[in-house]
């Protein structure tokens, strides 16, 4: 048996700790600038713990935002907890990193995207960054439930 650099297992770790540092920094230091999150998790995962009524509405992934409001902020090592507006109700959640699939900074242009790899035998996630014109949001004509395919349009036909 070969003994191999474990590159995706890595790097999974190094973007979770990424996310990591930068909800520590929001924490103490709040949102800078434009900066907001949009971040989709599993509701699956055995560790989230969101309200009952939020887990029967997204049953497989949720995405939520982290802008205007959100209070509570406390990161640890292996995830954060946050207390979010939905409707004028606030819940508290907690989202461990390894339920995250994807974090978004739109202000900056910047994406994560964790993938499973399914037949890999590792069992564990692999990260890869995503360029935003990849990442699918949420439409508002939906109610945010569903989601819709991304359409990527190259802009070098249009170049001179």
């Amino acid at each position: 048996m070969s003994r191999t650099i474990d590159y995706g297992n890595l790097m999974h770790r190094a973007m979770r700790s990424l996310i990591q540092e930068v909800l520590e920094r929001v924490a103490a230091d709040g949102l800078p600038g434009d900066h907001h999150f949009f971040i989709t998790f599993d509701t699956m995962h055995p560790d989230v713990e969101i309200a009952d009524w939020l887990s029967d509405r997204y049953p497989g992934e949720m995405t939520v935002v982290i802008q205007h409001w959100f209070d509570n902020l406390d990161v640890t090592s292996e995830g954060f907890t946050i207390s979010l507006n939905f409707g004028d109700n606030p819940e508290t959640l907690y989202i461990p990193y390894d339920a995250i699939k994807t974090f978004v900074d739109p202000s900056v242009e910047f994406g994560l995207r964790f993938e499973t790899q399914e037949e890999t035998g590792t069992g564990e996630p692999d990260a890869e960054e995503a360029p935003m014109d990849e990442m699918v949001e949420p439409s508002d004509d939906d109610g945010g439930e569903g989601r819709k395919e991304a359409e990527v349009v190259s802009l070098d036909k249009f170049r001179k």
